[in-house]
């Protein structure tokens, strides 16, 4: 399919589902961080489910998901010009029928989306608190999808309870230096956590990512605390898990 590119675009792909996606450095290039929230996601593969992608960016997570399910997805974003790019990659994937973008504030969606009706929700949301001291990126759009002007962690975890169905499963990626708090806000909405991995950029370094699935009035006993996963190995090359998430099962 003929899409025309803005700016500084391009198109890149997302290897392991064969997807093609438009990227930008000055406004969204989604990263590591999206992949393995991707991978790490459990859809059903039925075409009956109701899966929302938040804070969706260019629509990484969502065309990621879209490869394991026959449901429809559907993707939130604030920015106006990060919705333009998801949709020109969900038509350049010819995947209009199953993937939808909402442009919208995630705060302000109980008009699109109805509450208690959401099988499973993805997020990969702004990590960093504002505050007088924090360095925000003078970029608008990278400020946006990077620090919580929009979002608090609060306010995601009460509109994702708010959205799923009881036992409706949400999963996030986030920063572990938040995991307390991350932890805190999901059972104030009563959202169980039920699997937590922690991903390390080289063996003996801290980790620096965080992926937690939770369950909407889930048990609150029953955490499973999953095998770390190390990115890099001593040569800066990627371990073989994660090259499989990135580049698929090259010998297929």
């Amino acid at each position: 399919m003929d899409i025309t590119l803005k700016g500084d675009e391009r198109v890149d792909q997302i290897m392991q589902y064969g997807l093609d996606i438009i990227q930008s450095p000055s406004v969204f290039s989604f990263s590591l961080d999206a992949i393995l929230l991707g991978e790490f996601a459990k859809v059903p593969r039925h075409e009956r489910a109701k899966i929302v992608d938040l804070c969706s960016g260019n629509g990484a997570v969502a065309l990621m998901i879209s490869r394991q399910t026959k449901s429809k997805v559907t993707a939130v974003e604030i920015q106006e010009r990060l919705v333009d790019m998801a949709e020109r990659s969900i038509q350049l994937n010819n995947l209009s029928d199953q993937i939808e973008v909402v442009h919208e504030d995630v705060n302000r969606l109980k008009g699109s989306i109805e509450k208690d009706s959401v099988d499973v929700i993805t997020c990969n949301p702004p990590y960093f608190t504002v505050s007088e001291a924090s360095k925000k990126n003078p970029n608008e759009h990278l400020a946006i999808a990077r620090h919580e002007l929009h979002l608090t962690l609060k306010e995601l975890m009460s509109v994702t309870s708010g959205l799923l169905k009881t036992k409706g499963k949400a999963f996030f990626v986030h920063r572990p230096e938040r995991f307390l708090e991350i932890m805190d806000a999901m059972r104030e909405v009563d959202l169980a956590p039920k699997r937590i991995q922690f991903i390390y950029p080289k063996e003996n370094k801290e980790a620096n990512i965080l992926l937690i699935e939770g369950i909407k009035r889930g048990k609150a006993n029953g955490l499973q605390i999953l095998p770390p996963l190390v990115v890099y190995d001593e040569n800066g090359e990627y371990f073989p898990e994660v090259r499989r998430m990135i580049y698929g099962n090259e010998s297929e």
